[in-house]
């Protein structure tokens, strides 16, 4: 039998699973901004695909021009992320995702797409060593080790934007730029609110809540980045225990 995926919709999203935080019917604060945030999104073109289960299996991406990340280029889509977890794989369902987003992008007549990728992989990134096996390259680097993978049909180029290489900002404060596009963020974001207010740690938060802010970000950006002595530190979205490793450096 063949698995059953199918796309959210303006008509499904307010009853669908949203993959990445596996809940009751108990309404959780990540997984509705979640769900709000991609609301805002589907009429710009985003896609979200996923298996008809509860499980964590799905694909998630978007025309580059409306993407919410600092990444130039005309006509690719850029994935955001593409899960699935341990106890859904060796079904074959992530290369089905990927080929439908790659034949996707082909009926769409779209010049290629791209992911962002790091020397040494991330655990918030998708996995680029299984992209890099459907043709995806490195096209772009920053100084921090991130990098640009894309695959192109066309030869048309895509880059990191400008500022986005620059990596430093000009507060010493651990500094957090973050969006709705992750259940996970809302959670995370609490977490060290809490315990820098407890702790006596300075902290800036900044809610990148306009396409315009995210294309802006002084940094790689995938749904979260962080700063620390005025040096850009990770895209990860780190717990408590790992802000206060980084604190002590």
């Amino acid at each position: 039998m063949e698995p059953e995926f199918f796309n959210l919709t303006p008509e499904n999203i307010a009853e669908e699973h949203l993959c990445c935080i596996i809940r009751t019917k108990k309404p959780h604060p990540g997984v509705e901004e979640k769900r709000k945030w991609l609301s805002e999104r589907l009429n710009e073109g985003h896609v979200f695909r996923k298996l008809n289960t509860k499980g964590c299996c799905f694909i998630e991406y978007a025309p580059l021009e409306t993407a919410w990340v600092p990444i130039v280029g005309n006509n690719f889509y850029y994935i955001y992320c593409l899960w699935v977890s341990s106890d859904l794989k060796g079904n074959g369902y992530g290369k089905a995702l990927m080929e439908y987003c790659i034949e996707d992008a082909k009926e769409k007549g779209k010049s290629g797409i791209c992911m962002l990728g790091a020397d040494k992989q991330k655990n918030w990134l998708s996995n680029q060593s299984f992209a890099e096996k459907f043709g995806f390259q490195t096209v772009d680097t920053t100084n921090k080790g991130y990098k640009l993978l894309a695959l192109s049909f066309d030869g048309a180029p895509v880059s990191f934007a400008e500022n986005a290489k620059t990596e430093k900002i000009d507060t010493d404060d651990l500094t957090i730029y973050y969006d709705m596009q992750c259940p996970f963020v809302c959670q995370k974001i609490e977490d060290i609110k809490r315990y820098c207010t407890d702790a006596n740690v300075p902290l800036n938060t900044v809610c990148v809540d306009t396409l315009q802010k995210a294309k802006n970000l002084p940094c790689p950006f995938n749904n979260w980045a962080l700063f620390y002595k005025g040096v850009f530190q990770t895209v990860n979205l780190l717990d408590v225990p790992s802000v206060q490793k980084l604190l002590k450096r």
